[in-house]
C-alpha cells in the first residue's frame, strides 16, 4: 500500500511540473521575466516560487534536508511581495530557476522514496506531497490566466472542447433537508474543507447548466450594464470606476460579440458558459433575471448530496476520480465546453457541469466551518477568512483534478475577473415545494 500511495504521489507530482513545463517553455524568456498585468506576476517567479515551496515543505520540513536556496526564500514569499512589486526584486534568471526547482524535486522525490507516510500527521496519506502538487497545480492554472492576459502570437495548443451531446436548460428543485457539507476522510482535503458539518438547506431551484454567452449577451442587450437597479452599491461603483461594458476579452463585432482568448480572436459561441466576469457582474444579471447566486452551501448541495442514500458524494457523478467524460478539466482544451457536453458528470439532481469549464461565484464569503483548525499553517486559510472575498466552487478548464473536488474551496475578491470565472443561478422555493 505504502508503494502505491508513493506512485501516485510520483505520478501526480510529475504531471504537475509537465504542465508547468509547458506553461514556461512556451515563451521565450523576455515574456517569462515580464509583468503581463500588474495583478499578475511575472511566469518567472511563478517558476522560482513552486520551487521555493517545495523545498520549504518537502525538502527542509518532510526530509530534514539542508537549504538548497535559503537565501531567495523572502523573495519568494507571496506575503511578502505584492504582485506589481515583483518584478523589480532581483529574481533567479529563467535559466536559474529551471536549474533551481530540477534541484529541489530532484530532493523531494529522494525525500519521497524515504520517508514514512504514516508517523505524522503531516505526511500521512502523503497529505505534505499532495499538498504541494495541488499548490503547484494552482499555480499553473495561475499561470495560464497569465497566458490569457499576454499579447503577442499564440503560444499554447489543445483540441476543441467537445460537442454538446444533451440539450440542457431550464432549472431543477433541490427539496429541502441536511446535507454532510465539507469532508473528514479526503486525505488531500485542505483545511479549509475540514471538518464535515451537517447543514440545513431549505428547498431552491438552480440553473441545471451553468449561464451561456447567449443568455448574458440578452443582458448586455437589455442594458444591464447601463441600469443601477440590477447592481449592488458596490457592484455599480465598481462597474463605473472600471468602465465594465462586457465580459473581460469581448469585442462588438458587427452585431454581436468576439472574443480574445490565448492570442486568438473569434467570434463568441452562443452556448458556452460565460467566462470572465467578476462578482458583482454575475449578482447583476441575476438580479436581471429575477433569480440570485447560490450560497456556497446550496452548490455543494446539489453537486454532491445523493437523495436516494442520503450520502454526500466525492463528485458528482459518485466517488470515482474524473475522467474525460465527467468533465472538462486539466487544461486538455482552452476553453469551456458547451453546455450539455458532460452529461455523464452530472449530479443526481441532474445538475450539470458542476466541475470544470468555469469557476461558478456563490453569493458565499469565505468563513471557517465550525470546529476548523489550522493544517498546516495559518497562512493557506485562516488569514483570508472575513476578508473582502467571495467564495467560487467547481473548477474550471484550467483546474487539475488534484486541485479541485466537491468540497474544494476557491475564494477571491468580488471585483476579479482574470480568472476562469462564470456562474450559474438560483432561486428560492416556495413553501409547498420543499
Amino acid at each position: 500500500m505504502t508503494q502505491d500511495l508513493r506512485l501516485t504521489v510520483a505520478a501526480a507530482m510529475e504531471r504537475a511540473r509537465v504542465r508547468t513545463a509547458l506553461l514556461t517553455d512556451a515563451v521565450d524568456d523576455d515574456d517569462l521575466v515580464r509583468q503581463h498585468s500588474p495583478i499578475m506576476s511575472p511566469l518567472v517567479w511563478d517558476l522560482a516560487h513552486l520551487g521555493n515551496q517545495e523545498e520549504l515543505w518537502l525538502v527542509r520540513d518532510v526530509g530534514g534536508r539542508e537549504p538548497v536556496r535559503q537565501d531567495i526564500d523572502e523573495l519568494y514569499d507571496a506575503f511578502k511581495h505584492a504582485r506589481k512589486d515583483r518584478p523589480g526584486l532581483p529574481l533567479l534568471d529563467p535559466a536559474e530557476a529551471r536549474r533551481y526547482v530540477a534541484q529541489v524535486r530532484d530532493k523531494a522525490l529522494d525525500v519521497l522514496d524515504h520517508v514514512r507516510l504514516d508517523d505524522r500527521r503531516l505526511v500521512a496519506d502523503g497529505f505534505a506531497f499532495g499538498m504541494i502538487v495541488q499548490h503547484e497545480q494552482q499555480h499553473d492554472e495561475t499561470m495560464l490566466a497569465t497566458h490569457q492576459l499576454r499579447t503577442g502570437a499564440p503560444v499554447l495548443t489543445a483540441p476543441e472542447p467537445p460537442a454538446a451531446r444533451n440539450t440542457v436548460s431550464g432549472e431543477v428543485l433541490v427539496p429541502g433537508g441536511s446535507f454532510t457539507m465539507g469532508t473528514d476522510t479526503e486525505p488531500w482535503a485542505l483545511d479549509n474543507e475540514r471538518p464535515s458539518v451537517a447543514v440545513d438547506v431549505p428547498a431552491f431551484y438552480i440553473d441545471v447548466a451553468p449561464v451561456t454567452n447567449a443568455q448574458y449577451a440578452a443582458f448586455i442587450a437589455a442594458g444591464g450594464y447601463d441600469e443601477p437597479r440590477w447592481w449592488s452599491e458596490r457592484g455599480w461603483a465598481h462597474r463605473q470606476e472600471a468602465g465594465l461594458v462586457a465580459p473581460m476579452h469581448w469585442q462588438r463585432d458587427g452585431d454581436g460579440w468576439s472574443y480574445t482568448r490565448f492570442g486568438r480572436t473569434r467570434r463568441v459561441i452562443r452556448d458556452e458558459p460565460v467566462v470572465h466576469v467578476s462578482y458583482f457582474e454575475a449578482e447583476a444579471y441575476a438580479t436581471w433575471a429575477g433569480r440570485r447566486l447560490p450560497t456556497e452551501a446550496e452548490w455543494e448541495k446539489a453537486a454532491r448530496h445523493d437523495p436516494a442514500t442520503g450520502r454526500s458524494r466525492r463528485f458528482p457523478w459518485g466517488d470515482g476520480s474524473p475522467e474525460p467524460r465527467h468533465a472538462n478539466l486539466g487544461q486538455r482544451h482552452l476553453a469551456p465546453a458547451p453546455v450539455g457536453a458532460y452529461p455523464d458528470g452530472a449530479s443526481p439532481y441532474g445538475v450539470h457541469q458542476l466541475m470544470g469549464d468555469v469557476w461558478e461565484w456563490t453569493s458565499s464569503g469565505f468563513h471557517p466551518y465550525p470546529g476548523f483548525t489550522v493544517f498546516p499553517y495559518a497562512e493557506y486559510s485562516q488569514v483570508f477568512f472575513g476578508g473582502d472575498y467571495k467564495v467560487l466552487r467547481g473548477g474550471s478548464f484550467g483546474t487539475d483534478e488534484a486541485a479541485v473536488r466537491g468540497t474544494f474551496r476557491n475564494w477571491d475578491h468580488p471585483i476579479r475577473r482574470q480568472i476562469f470565472s462564470g456562474f450559474r443561478c438560483a432561486r428560492d422555493a416556495g413553501p409547498d415545494e420543499s
